[in-house]
Order: C-alpha cells, then sequence, then structure tokens
C-alpha cells in the first residue's frame, strides 16, 4: 500500500519537474531567462495578494472541472465533453440569474447554480444513455456534443438572451442577489470547490452509490455478476458527472464573469482534464494541482510583459504536464495489449 501511495504521487510531481525542465530549455533556446520566467510566475501567481486571489479563483474552477471528469474516470468512463456542460450550465445559471427578480441572495444563489448543473447533467447524461442502451463510446458523444452545445449557447446568445445595447454578443448582467460573494477579498468559489472535492471522495470511500460507480469502472462483468446494474451506473456516472461540469460553468459566471460571453469560457472543460489526471482521479488529490495550474493561468500574462516570453509557454507546460501524467497509464495500456495479443496467437497455434 505504501508503494502504491509513493508511485501516485511521484507521477504527477514528476510530470511537473520534467515539464518545468523541458520549458526551461525552450525558454533559453529563445533566448530568455527560464528563472527569470519561472521567478515571475511564482511571484504573479502566488506571491502576490492580486495574483492569490486570482490564482484562487482559477483554482475553484478547475478542482470543479477536474471533479467532473473524476467522477466519469472513477465510474470508467472518459467525459470529454466537459466543455460543452460547462457552457450549458454557464448559460443556464446565467439566465436565471438576470431573468428571475425578487429573491434573496441566499436562494438566488443555489437556484441559478443548481439550474446550471440541471442542465449540465442533461447532457451528460444523454452521452451516458447513449452508452448504455445502444452502445456509443463516451468519448465519440461527448466529443460530438461539444460542438453541439456550442452551437446551441451561439445562436441563443446571439438571438435569444442578447443584451442589444452592446455591439458584443453577449447577455445582460446577472443581478446582484445572483451573484456569488468574495470573503475578505478572496474567491468563495474556492472553498465550495474544495468542500464539493472532500464531499464526492466521501462518497465514494462511504456510500453504496460510490461503491457501485467504482466497482463498475474497475471491472463491469464483475459488477453485472455481483448484481450491480451496470447500464444504471453508467448512466448515473455521466448524469453526475456533467452536473458537476454545468455547476462549474454556473460558478464561473455567478463569481466571475457577471455574464455570458462563450469565448470566456474556452477551455475549461479541456483543462479539467489536465487537472483529473495529475490528480490520478483522486477528488483530493487533485486540489494542489488545480493550484499549481490556477497559478500558471494567473501568471499568463505577466509573463510576457516582464519576461518577454510568449504566454503560449503556458499552454505548452500544460501539454507536457499532461503527456507525462498519462505516459505511464499508455505504457500500462500497450503492455496489457501486447500480453492479451500474445497470449491469443498462442491459444490459437
Amino acid at each position: 500500500m505504501k508503494l502504491k501511495i509513493t508511485r501516485d504521487a511521484l507521477v504527477p510531481f514528476a510530470s511537473v519537474l520534467v515539464a518545468l525542465a523541458i520549458g526551461a530549455i525552450l525558454i533559453a533556446a529563445q533566448g530568455h531567462s527560464p528563472v527569470q520566467t519561472y521567478h515571475v510566475l511564482i511571484v504573479r501567481g502566488f506571491e502576490s495578494t492580486a495574483g492569490l486571489q486570482a490564482t484562487l479563483s482559477k483554482a475553484g474552477i478547475l478542482i470543479m472541472s477536474g471533479l467532473a471528469i473524476t467522477v466519469g474516470l472513477r465510474a470508467g468512463l472518459f467525459n470529454i465533453g466537459a466543455q460543452g456542460q460547462v457552457l450549458s450550465g454557464a448559460l443556464a445559471a446565467t439566465y436565471i440569474g438576470y431573468r428571475i427578480h425578487g429573491l434573496p441572495m441566499y436562494i438566488h444563489i443555489p437556484v441559478a447554480l443548481a439550474f446550471g448543473a440541471l442542465c449540465g447533467a442533461l447532457v451528460g447524461g444523454f452521452a451516458g444513455l447513449l452508452k448504455a442502451t445502444r452502445g456509443v463510446h463516451e468519448v465519440i458523444s461527448t466529443i460530438m456534443l461539444n460542438s453541439i452545445m456550442a452551437a446551441i449557447v451561439d445562436y441563443l446568445t446571439q438571438n435569444q438572451f442578447r443584451l442589444k445595447s452592446q455591439p458584443n454578443t453577449r447577455t445582460p448582467d446577472m443581478l446582484h442577489s445572483a451573484r456569488l460573494p468574495h470573503i475578505f477579498g478572496y474567491p468563495t468559489g474556492f472553498v465550495l470547490a474544495v468542500l464539493l472535492a472532500i464531499f464526492v471522495s466521501w462518497v465514494f470511500k462511504k456510500t453504496t452509490t460510490g461503491f457501485e460507480l467504482e466497482t463498475v469502472g474497475r471491472n463491469r462483468s464483475a459488477a453485472w455478476y455481483a448484481g450491480i446494474s451496470v447500464k444504471k451506473s453508467i448512466v448515473l456516472g455521466m448524469l453526475l458527472s456533467g452536473a458537476i461540469a454545468g455547476l462549474t460553468g454556473g460558478l464561473f459566471s455567478s463569481e466571475t464573469t457577471g455574464y455570458f460571453v462563450p469565448t470566456f469560457y474556452g477551455g475549461i472543460g479541456f483543462d479539467g482534464i489536465t487537472i483529473a489526471l495529475l490528480g490520478r482521479a483522486n477528488p483530493i488529490a487533485i486540489i494542489p494541482g488545480a493550484i499549481l495550474i490556477g497559478g500558471m493561468r494567473s501568471a499568463q500574462s505577466a509573463i510576457q510583459f516582464e519576461a518577454g516570453v510568449s504566454p503560449d509557454l503556458i499552454n505548452l507546460l500544460l501539454a507536457l504536464v499532461l503527456f507525462f501524467a498519462t505516459a505511464p497509464f499508455l505504457a500500462k495500456l500497450i503492455r496489457s495489449n501486447s500480453k492479451s495479443i500474445t497470449t491469443t496467437s498462442g491459444w490459437g497455434s
């Protein structure tokens, strides 16, 4: 057990170090100082008050997005469609936030966020239903649903929900009663995200539903033999994953933007994949990864102005982290497939 814990902690840590080392080489090759670049990244992302506030705000959203992917992974489902679910949840929460008047804050905020989670759950649940009833792989269906939901929210924002007085395509501002407040200048969403991560961890460790989802994720044949409804678990897993993704979009609208513009939400769902894989699909372990990447995101523009390095470096570093974090999984998959092929040829000879 100790060896397993060590490996689970070592892979993400080594992934980040290797990615930073390769990034340093590329920065030096461009004639810039890696030390200065990383110093700016640390100061602007973690040391200054404004930087820390921005980091925690982004980290809260990343934790939520990573949890959406994590729930799917624990149930044996790879939800690539979190981005579409985030968009649907964000637009839904924003609509409730500016459309319904006269509600106190302690009712308006939960109603808006719940409606966002509901819309995300519907999108994710539809992919789960296709998987359970028709055998459509969730990677294919959720990728297609990403494009479909992006087109739908674009249409609605441009036509049905557009603020006519503004030249750019956006919705009206959410009412103050639907805006998530900050506590002592720090984002409330981060606290909510950490609490949700703890709750999701508890669900998988202590509840029957969590046990069933994880059993299906580990071995569907064994789960079926044990009397667990595999189809129900698949649909439920995608429903919960989509609900958290929708809640992520609603939280971003309520706390950060205050209105909906589709381009503001680009990449949230895909960053969640990096967070979930970096945390090895552990709800608690994704928190430090989200804080790290949140700091990198908040310092993205600063490294350009203060160190002269393109902000695309952050995207490159995240891609390298994702690659090295998944490399052990890919190697294990290739080895298992190779053994399967060898065994099959042996039996056939």
